[in-house]
C-alpha cells in the first residue's frame, strides 16, 4: 500500500439548476465563502496528486520556512485547507525554489502556483490537501 497527496480544489457546490436563476450563483460563492453546514454539497475535484515519498523530497526544494511549514501540514496532520489567507505565503515560496530541479517538481509548483492563482481571482474558492492510502 503506498500513499499520495491529493491536492482537492473545491470551486463549486452542488445547486439544482432546473429551479435555479442566474443569481443563485452568488449564493454559490456565499456558500463558499461562509464554509460548510448549509445543506449545501461539496464538489471536491482532484487537481494533483503525487506519491507521498516524492512529494517529502519536494518540500525540502522550497526555501521559504512559513510556506513550507504550511505544505508539512499533510504528513504531519493528514489533511489542510489552502484558502485565500495563504495564497502570498504559499505563492511566494513556490516561486523562491530553483528552477534547476526535477522537472516533475517544477510540474507541480507550476501546477500549484496555477491553483494559488484561481484563488487569488476567487477568493471563495479553496484547496482541501489530504494524505491518502491507495
Amino acid at each position: 500500500m503506498s500513499e499520495t497527496v491529493t491536492f482537492f480544489i473545491l470551486n463549486q457546490k452542488f445547486v439544482d439548476d432546473k429551479d435555479a436563476k442566474p443569481e443563485t450563483q452568488q449564493l454559490v460563492y456565499y456558500g463558499l465563502a461562509i464554509g460548510h453546514h448549509l445543506g449545501v454539497i461539496d464538489c471536491f475535484k482532484p487537481a494533483m496528486s503525487c506519491p507521498l515519498a516524492r512529494y517529502l523530497e519536494w518540500l525540502t526544494l522550497i526555501p521559504s520556512d512559513d510556506a513550507r511549514r504550511k505544505l508539512e501540514g499533510i504528513p504531519k496532520y493528514g489533511e489542510i485547507v489552502i484558502d485565500s489567507s495563504h495564497v502570498v505565503l504559499l505563492a511566494k515560496g513556490l516561486a523562491a525554489m530553483a528552477a534547476d530541479v526535477d522537472k516533475e517538481f517544477l510540474h507541480w509548483r507550476d501546477q500549484l502556483m496555477t491553483m494559488l492563482e484561481m484563488i487569488q481571482n476567487e477568493p471563495a474558492i479553496q484547496l482541501i490537501v489530504r494524505r491518502l492510502n491507495d
